[in-house]
């Protein structure tokens, strides 16, 4: 007589190619066959491909485990919410928002808990917010779908070819860099995302008077962003003292930050206004 068969003895799931029929009684775990993307319906692995030249890329991609409603949220709200920064399109943000008229760039939002949060406070104002984490993508679009914020957009890619390859100038109402890599090694600095050359571009895409607004936990790098800020002709402070800002009540205090402060460390705010510049041919400011 055969030995029976334990419960031990079958295995919770087995791997399955993609298309294979199903086995009664054995859950399945799916084998993506070569060349099949992760999400077919969800954000692209590199969405620019190698239509653009990165000279220098300010983040490291990084596509750490992702949860099973984290996965859910990235197949079932991507193409509703979601936009792939290909380059290949100029986007109206308008009709990418539904109409809402006032829209801010973020750039690196984590896991999006504070991206929420400045959301939900502020349902007037659309959060265009960008990062190339893959578990933070959904795990934003899911926090965005339980508590309603249709003011959300999360875009996947490169915030350097949003800016230059797919926004109109003036489109943007503010700038939000929170807590950027530092890349704290001096050889890396170049690749700090606070840069000259970055700031000039975003000012072709920032509406006069619009603010951009920064956070660090690290102390050499937030002497640098008020360095390069103070010293270019687009931006002014707007601390009196022309130093860094008391955090605004509108950033909310993250777990990460939190457990900064709780190691010693010091959170600098930068606040800084796009200056309007007056037109060569007539004199008079750009308008307000």
């Amino acid at each position: 007589m055969a030995d029976s068969l334990n419960s031990s003895d079958v295995p919770r799931s087995v791997p399955v190619a993609s298309g294979a029929p199903h086995v009664p009684g054995v859950s399945v775990r799916h084998t993506r066959a070569k060349g099949e993307p992760r999400f077919p319906d969800g954000p692209k692995a590199d969405p620019a491909g190698s239509h653009f030249e990165r000279r220098i890329r300010s983040f490291q991609p990084r596509r750490s485990r992702v949860t099973a409603g984290q996965a859910d949220a990235l197949q079932r709200l991507w193409p509703q919410w979601g936009l792939d920064i290909d380059g290949q399109r100029v986007i109206d943000l308008g009709e990418l928002f539904g109409g809402v008229k006032s829209v801010v760039l973020e750039i690196g939002f984590g896991m999006g808990e504070a991206t929420a949060q400045m959301a939900a406070a502020d349902p007037d104002t659309g959060i265009l917010a960008v990062d190339v984490h893959t578990p933070g993508q959904g795990n934003l679009l899911n926090l965005a779908d339980r508590n309603g914020l249709g003011n959300v957009r999360v875009g996947n890619g490169d915030a350097i070819i949003l800016l230059r390859e797919m926004l109109t100038p003036d489109a943007l109402d503010g700038l939000r860099v929170y807590f950027p890599d530092p890349w704290p090694k001096k050889r890396h600095h170049k690749r700090r995302l606070i840069q000259p050359e970055f700031l000039s571009l975003a000012a072709t895409r920032l509406k006069p008077r619009a603010i951009v607004h920064c956070a660090t936990d690290w102390e050499p790098y937030a002497e640098q962003m008020l360095e390069v800020l103070d010293a270019h002709p687009d931006f002014e402070n707007t601390q009196a003292d022309g130093g860094f800002a008391t955090r605004p009540e509108f950033r909310p205090l993250t777990r990460f930050e939190g457990q900064g402060l709780d190691k010693g460390h010091v959170v600098r705010d930068l606040l800084f206004r796009r200056v309007p510049h007056r037109s060569p041919r007539d004199g008079q400011p750009e308008a307000q």
